[in-house]
Parts: structure tokens; C-alpha cells; sequence
């Protein structure tokens, strides 16, 4: 069985990548996508969204990261991940499964689910152009306002050259709302012939238990459940493997917390840092009562001098290295 953690713009970027690949359970991860529209974009917007370029494409726990693209130009795609390939990437994703409104009146994401020929066009192309070795992957959701499509677009991928697919179940329609139609995965998984991973609505081991009875596959890829729950693969790394799992308490959390925000200090400007914090903190509040209290009493201050002696952050100390321990 393999664990992924999913790609989440303006969320799961380098700084909580890190974190949660530290705390273990995850086998790859995939960066935020970089958007391709009309041209060869240069390095520093490649750098920007997977820094992890410059230490070999792995997060500093060593999981390995793959670039995701996302646009609609067979071409133009194409010509992006051979660059990415030159730059070392070793997997190059593709991203059928945005929901954004401004994504998709662009023609990115989801809303490209109504054109299988397309997406058969641009896996066709970019598999074609990628060095051997580097074998292109693909996130697609249902459908866009209907699962009906979703075999026509899984086989389009695949004809044209996806080694993979991850399968979040649901129509961009559905949005992030519950359930996950996790059977549908299964009626993918019976279309193609490669690995297929189940994406969704997977926030505790009960609920990876019965997407794995419902779906049918072993692998899968966690978003918010990851997020929310730092040691979800962790827990079910070790329910797979027949062990108990031992869910991380609060208090060892925070280590993990006051490690978040003096990276959230190096890497951010000021007024962008107290609001990262805060998105996760509002994660977290799903799998902790305490950090609710911990978001209420945050909620309006902005001031990263407080926040910095909240969390334990000395003066001076923003240009140092991280050292606190992540759990084990």
C-alpha cells in the first residue's frame, strides 16, 4: 500500500509538506500546480511552488516530491514538463481535479473532464515528450457536474499515457462536500490497467477501512484528513501493517505547532505568516478540541511579536535553523 499526501493550493505547501512528512506514514507528495498557460515558464516559478527542486526533489524527511502541472494546452504542457524533467523531477502529475471557479473559467482543472479527447490529447503529448524514466500521473475527480464521463476520462488518461491515476470521489459539482463516492473508484480501477488511488473523505482509519472495502485498492491519498490529523498515515501505516496505531496527543503536537510557525517566520512576510497559522489551527480544530481554544484566542491578532512569544520564539532566533523534534 502506498500513502500520498495531496497537493492543496495556498495550503499543503513546502512549509506543511515538511511537517507532516516528518511525522510519517506518507510515501510521495505532490507540490501545489504550477500553472502552464501559453509559454515555457522559467525556473523561479517552479522554485517557488516546489523548492524542494534544490534538495532532489524530497522533502527534508526524504519523501519524495512530485511537480504537478496544470493547463489545458497539450503543447505548451508538454514543453513544461520536459523542463521539469531537466530540472530533475522525477515524476511529472497532472491536475484534472481543481474545483476553482478562476481555475476552470480558465480552462484548467476539472472543468477539463468535459472533454476527454482533450485529456487524452495532452496525456498523449506530455507522456511523448517526457524523457524514459519519468512517467507521467494524473489527479482527476469524477466529473464536473456528473460521474457519467468518468470511465471515458480515467481511459483517455491512460490510452494516452498516464502510468496512474489518483481518483478524488467526487464531480467538481460536489465540491469538498460529503460523501465520497468511493464505488465509482472501484468502476475506475476496473476500466484501466494501472494503480488507481482513492482520494476523499478519508479523515480516520475507520473511514481508510471501508474506502478500502468500498473502493477495492489499497492505495490512497489524503488532503484534509492529512492536514487535520498530522499522524493520519502514520495511524494507518500501522493498521495496514496489523499494529495499533497510537494517535498523537495534543501535547505532542506542539512541538510540531511552534516548529510550523518559526518556519511560517523564516519563509513568510509578516502579515502573511499569522494567517497560515490560523488556516491550519482551523484544520486542526476537526481532530482537536484544544486547538479550538488555541484558534479563539488567536483569532484577531495579527501581531507576530505576541505570536512569537505564544510559541516560544526568541528574539534572534528567525535566522537560525530549526531544531525542535518532531514526535515519534
Amino acid at each position: 500500500m502506498q500513502i500520498a499526501l495531496a497537493p492543496m493550493e495556498g495550503l499543503v505547501d513546502e512549509i506543511l509538506r515538511e511537517l507532516l512528512t516528518e511525522v510519517g506514514g506518507v510515501d510521495w507528495c505532490v507540490s501545489e500546480f504550477v500553472r502552464v498557460c501559453d509559454r515555457l515558464l522559467p525556473l523561479a516559478n517552479f522554485r517557488k511552488l516546489a523548492p524542494e527542486l534544490d534538495s532532489g526533489w524530497r522533502t527534508a524527511s526524504g519523501t519524495p516530491l512530485r511537480v504537478q502541472l496544470l493547463g489545458s494546452d497539450p503543447a505548451c504542457l508538454a514543453d513544461n514538463a520536459a523542463f521539469a524533467a531537466s530540472l530533475g523531477a522525477s515524476v511529472v502529475d497532472l491536475n484534472f481535479g481543481c474545483p476553482a471557479k478562476t481555475v476552470n473559467k480558465s480552462r484548467g482543472g476539472a472543468v477539463l473532464l468535459k472533454e476527454p479527447e482533450l485529456l487524452h490529447a495532452i496525456a498523449r503529448e506530455v507522456s511523448a515528450t517526457l524523457p524514459a524514466g519519468v512517467p507521467l500521473t494524473a489527479k482527476m475527480r469524477l466529473g464536473y457536474d456528473s460521474p457519467d464521463g468518468a470511465l471515458d476520462c480515467a481511459r483517455a488518461l491512460v490510452d494516452g499515457g498516464a502510468s496512474m491515476l489518483v481518483v478524488h470521489a467526487r464531480t467538481k459539482v460536489d465540491g469538498y462536500k460529503p460523501p465520497a463516492h468511493w464505488e465509482w473508484v472501484a468502476r475506475v480501477q476496473e476500466a484501466v490497467k494501472v494503480p488507481v488511488y482513492a482520494n476523499g473523505e478519508i479523515w480516520t482509519v475507520d473511514d481508510w477501512r471501508r474506502c478500502r472495502e468500498v473502493s477495492g485498492v489499497d492505495n490512497i491519498m489524503l488532503g484534509r484528513g492529512l492536514v487535520s490529523r498530522p499522524d493520519l498515515a502514520r495511524q494507518i501505516a500501522a493498521a495496514s501493517a496489523g499494529r495499533e496505531p497510537e494517535p498523537l496527543s495534543w501535547g505532542e503536537l506542539q512541538p510540531l505547532l511552534q516548529l510550523f510557525w518559526r518556519k511560517a517566520r523564516q519563509k513568510l512576510a509578516p502579515r502573511y505568516a499569522p494567517g497560515r497559522l490560523k488556516q491550519w489551527l482551523a484544520m486542526l480544530t476537526r481532530s482537536y478540541p484544544e486547538a479550538q481554544a488555541l484558534f479563539d484566542s488567536i483569532r484577531r491578532d495579527n501581531d507576530c511579536a505576541r505570536l512569537d512569544a505564544l510559541f516560544g520564539l526568541r528574539a534572534g532566533e528567525l535566522s537560525q535553523p530549526a531544531v525542535e523534534a518532531i514526535p515519534a
